[in-house]
């Protein structure tokens, strides 16, 4: 079961493979390049944006910084002045220019009720021009200790968010003995420190707060009434208050993905305060969200456009090479067709040009094939058609051709010009196998069947016949083997002239012996001036099997290379003596098949038994070259 929903789900067609493999994994790819893209350029956003608040937190800081100052200098330069002769009349002028101050809406010179002077210290002392406190004399030689005054903006004034907010800046009077006789405060509005923070355009886009160390609000951009950060519960706020107690500055992100808020700060430097932002992410990320559109709208646009390329060049590759297949199934049936045209360059054009190089030439070996069939057929009817019986004897015959045609040659010449009960028996064998082998041989035959009827002896029609071969054969270089035997069944002789052909085999039952038809002579087409010997011998027994083949029966080898041998014939002889010309010659080409195996028939092989049919007869038994497929 699972194998089948294998095979269903993998992509079958050409078409299917590049749609799965090219057009997913592309898809893919843009897609998420734009969604990284996208994500990085969010980040990085937010990093900038978190650099530039930190700095218009630093800068809006600087000015609440600046209006702070300006009273302190005024409140540290009444404390130094205390050491000098007849400070208590400069102290006095200080008290009025910290007066003038802008800003600054009033100035109050307290005294604790331990203190000597209990008149009003600013009336009394500004008027007198006296020291503000006479304990403190100026006169230091004397060894009377200066008055230790500190400044300090008071971390317990009531700041409240409504109209009459104020800050104080209270600087401490303190004796020789380092205790506290009194102080000066200088009052502000607490609108004005941050008159100049508020006329900027960021703080009114955002929601901005000062707040103390504590997380208690001074004052804010909501209009909603909070006092403290975090007292509702939120996380950024939460988060953003530990952020504040650890560091002077920073940016703090809120949670959510994308992020829904984020939270900067930073911390003054003459006041315990710190100015904090809070501003949404999608006024951050307005200029993400407005890529991000235009990414959907474009982008997609874009990557459905290479897409819907992609799909189109691959879909006209497709199309061509279907073109291409169709036409190779037309082939297979044998439907040639049209040229198909070639519409590119590329490695399709190329395909559908071989393809059509392919046709031609197939068409063209089909042709070669006809030719080489009829060639074949025109062959084999040259050769004798069935088995003979003359006087009395089983003449029969048969070639197999490793190649449409071959070079071999088998033929039973009944000519009255040989004389009364003389019949012809011819084997032969071309070198080489093919169409050139079989043009020498149907040459030698009309040749041969040319010359016997005409008066000669055996070796003057074969000298014959070499002499006009040797003309075709003098450039080729090609030759042809012969046996050519002549039987007299009236005298009971054979006669015989070996032109290089292997020797016949003669097989006597009775006695269970054999012996050869040998004798000299040189293969036809080599020497034109070759004279040839003639050969007889008289039957003894009247019951021999003669048998004449070429080499490629006992040169026929098996796959270990291993070679048929004339030994396995004899033994095939010898067995199946009993039957007829044609089951002789049948059982040894099953032999050799088997033998054979798998290998390829390399050589043709023929073979030719004559056989006599009573105890006056014998057998010949011809045999030609032989291999294995």
């Amino acid at each position: 079961m699972e194998r089948c929903v294998t095979v269903l789900m993998m992509p079958r067609t050409l078409q299917q493979r590049l749609s799965f493999f090219v057009l997913l994994p592309v898809a893919v790819l843009l897609l998420g390049m734009g969604a990284t893209g996208f994500f990085y350029a969010r980040t990085k956003l937010l990093d900038q944006w978190g650099e530039a608040a930190v700095l218009r937190l630093e800068r809006a800081a600087h000015q609440v910084d600046m209006r702070l100052n300006i009273p302190k200098i005024w409140l540290d330069l009444y404390q130094q002045i205390s050491e000098k002769p007849y400070s208590g009349w400069i102290q006095g002028d200080i008290i009025e220019q910290l007066k003038g101050v802008e800003g600054v809406s009033r100035v109050t010179l307290n005294r604790l009720e331990k203190s000597r002077h209990a008149e009003d210290p600013v009336s009394h002392y500004a008027d007198s021009g006296s020291d503000l406190f006479p304990d403190a004399s100026h006169n230091s030689k004397h060894g009377v200790g200066q008055h230790a005054i500190t400044i300090e903006v008071s971390p317990s004034c009531q700041v409240t968010c409504d109209a009459g907010l104020t800050v104080s800046l209270i600087s401490n009077i303190k004796n020789n003995e380092q205790e506290s006789i009194g102080s000066i405060e200088a009052v502000m509005p607490f609108d004005y420190l941050i008159e100049t923070v508020k006329s900027t355009g960021w703080w009114q886009s955002n929601e901005v707060f000062l707040v103390d160390l504590n997380g208690r609000i001074l004052a804010a951009t909501s209009p909603e009434y909070r006092r403290r950060l975090g007292e509702t519960g939120d996380v950024l706020e939460l988060k953003a208050l530990e952020a504040i107690k650890e560091k002077s500055l920073g940016i703090v992100f809120g949670p959510g993905f994308p992020v829904f808020e984020i939270f900067g700060f930073y911390r003054l430097q003459e006041a315990p305060w710190t100015l904090v932002m809070i501003a949404p992410a999608k006024e951050i990320l307005s200029p993400m969200i407005s890529f991000r559109n235009y990414y959907l709208i474009f982008g997609l646009s874009s990557v459905l456009s290479i897409l819907l390329l992609i799909r189109w060049v691959t879909g006209k590759t497709v199309a061509a090479i279907k073109v291409v297949s169709i036409a190779a199934g037309k082939l297979a049936n044998g439907d040639f067709g049209q040229t198909l045209s070639v519409n590119g360059q590329d490695e399709v054009g190329e395909l559908t040009a071989s393809f059509n190089a392919m046709s031609h030439q197939l068409e063209e070996r089909m042709h070669l094939k006809e030719s080489l069939n009829l060639a074949k057929e025109v062959q084999q009817n040259l050769l004798p058609q069935r088995s003979i019986n003359f006087c009395g004897r089983d003449i029969a015959g048969k070639s197999i051709y490793c190649d449409d045609t071959g070079g071999d040659y088998y033929d039973f010449l009944q000519f009255p010009e040989l004389g009364e009960n003389r019949i012809g028996v011819a084997v032969g064998d071309v070198a080489g196998h093919g169409i050139s082998a079989a043009l020498l041989m149907t040459t030698t035959r009309a040749l041969l069947r040319s010359r016997i009827i005409r008066p000669g002896t055996l070796s003057q029609i074969v000298g014959d016949v070499n002499r006009l071969l040797g003309v075709d054969t003098a450039l080729s270089g090609n030759f042809m083997t012969l046996f050519f035997m002549v039987i007299d069944c009236k005298n009971k002789l054979i006669q015989w002239v070996r032109a290089g052909h292997d020797a016949a085999v003669v097989y006597d039952p009775v006695t269970d012996s054999f012996r050869e038809l040998g004798g000299s002579g040189m293969a036809l087409g080599v020497d034109d001036e070759w004279l040839y010997q003639e050969y007889q011998q008289t039957c003894c027994t009247g019951n021999e099997i003669i048998l004449i083949g070429t080499d490629g029966i006992w040169e026929t080898e098996n796959p270990m290379g291993e070679r048929f041998g004339k030994e396995r014939l004899r033994q095939i002889i010898r067995q199946w003596h009993r039957s007829s010309s044609s089951d002789m010659i049948e059982a040894v080409l099953s032999a050799i098949t088997d033998f054979r195996q798998t290998s390829v028939q390399a050589d043709d092989i023929t073979l030719v038994v004559v056989k006599g049919r009573d105890l006056d007869n014998f057998v010949l038994l011809d045999i030609s070259k032989f291999s294995i497929t």
